[in-house]
């Protein structure tokens, strides 16, 4: 169909359509992948920036629900060095048959309806990604080790306790790493190594198993409910690529306020502060921060284009933020331009873009529920408290 076209050994797809309903109002007007993190980035960073330091250079971002910010912040994908004359990023959205827009049903389908988009390339490899997801991993050592065994699909790994390990899909494997059981989302786990929804495929093997799964009407089309457990029951080679980093999966309130609290404990390794693995983002032109004399900071991230007037303690503070003098802000994240005034008290929470507290109102919530997991209060964007 396509003719004089440079093939590529492996391209990624990066789904990033989900609605994030976990998120409650953070995601009422932004898909997920757009959200704020980590005091100047957003989750969709993280894909994006593994991808090119992984050498991979051709990617589709497949959008769905609330797409205009993601879209506009991709954009040509220049702050990724992904704006390139061949490959580069491309936005994918659910195609149009006649009049309809057929919406993805589901992980599966949303690869299936854009396999003409990966013929362009005919690629060997196709890397399925995740939108939503914080961690650092170079793709080339797992795609080293899945052409190393021959497989025809590669799923990432890493181990979780065994309490959550029913939050994910689980693995059971061999002494080789060769998979022979796969259950999602089991009520009674057998095992502690959780799927983290990172796959590559031989490309041929995934394209027909894509097929089939869209012509089976009682299927959901997803990944870990039916494309690997048909796999496997067919005898493909499916193999765990175990990942030793950082890695959380921030769908959910207290998992995205958890993560930015990390970014803070140099203990644990998500450190941005890493040239050769570097996290690339399109960055705000915003003029330097100011910081008053009259209180204090303490194990904070303070962006761009901030006024920091009160006193801070353990928060990420995104760019244009104030803080007004006499206010307190603690184990806190705070977005883009949000404004928070004097004798304001802020603890435990997530304040969405563009909103204001008002003066003399204490937002403090911070309720542990178990032991290492807190209830966190989060201030709409553009809601107003006073």
């Amino acid at each position: 169909m396509f003719n004089n076209v440079e093939k590529k050994e492996a391209i990624a797809m990066i789904l990033a359509g989900g609605q994030g309903s976990r998120l409650g109002v953070l995601t009422d007007t932004v898909a997920k992948p757009a959200l704020p993190f980590g005091g100047k980035y957003r989750i969709i960073d993280f894909p994006l920036s593994n991808c090119i330091n992984s050498g991979i250079d051709t990617i589709g971002v497949l959008t769905q629900y609330q797409p205009l910010e993601l879209n506009t912040y991709i954009g040509n994908g220049q702050p990724w060095d992904l704006d390139r004359l061949y490959g580069g990023v491309s936005i994918l959205s659910p195609r149009i048959k006649g009049d309809k827009i057929q919406p993805y049903k589901g992980t599966a389908n949303a690869i299936y309806q854009n396999m003409l988009y990966i013929e362009h390339y005919s690629p060997e490899y196709v890397i399925i990604l995740s939108g939503d997801h914080i961690y650092k991993m170079n793709y080339k050592d797992m795609l080293n080790f899945h052409k190393e065994k021959n497989a025809d699909c590669t799923i990432a790994s890493l181990c979780v306790s065994i309490e959550e390990a029913s939050r994910f899909g689980v693995l059971n494997t061999d002494e080789n790493r060769k998979v022979y059981e796969f259950e999602e989302k089991p009520a009674a786990p057998k095992s502690n190594l959780a799927s983290m929804g990172i796959y590559i495929f031989t490309w041929k093997k995934l394209r027909e198993y894509l097929i089939k799964d869209e012509r089976d009407r009682n299927s959901k089309n997803d990944f870990g409910k039916n494309v690997l457990p048909a796999m496997l029951e067919a005898g493909e080679r499916l193999y765990a690529y175990e990942h030793k980093g950082y890695w959380k999966d921030v769908g959910t309130i207290e998992s995205l306020w958890q993560a930015n609290m990390d970014l803070l404990n140099f203990k644990i390794p998500v450190q941005l502060d890493n040239p050769p693995w570097t996290i690339y983002s399109r960055n705000s032109l915003r003029p330097p921060r100011y910081i008053g004399d009259t209180e204090t900071l303490k194990n904070v991230y303070i962006s761009e284009g901030c006024n920091i007037l009160g006193k801070v303690n353990n928060s990420i503070i995104f760019p244009g933020v104030t803080i007004e003098e006499g206010a307190v802000v603690s184990n806190s994240v705070v977005m883009p331009g949000a404004k928070i005034d004097s004798g304001v008290a802020v603890n435990y929470t997530i304040v969405a873009p563009g909103s204001k507290i008002g003066s003399n109102t204490a937002v403090e919530y911070g309720e542990e529920l178990t032991p290492g997991s807190r209830q966190i209060t989060v201030i709409g964007t553009g809601m107003g408290i006073s």
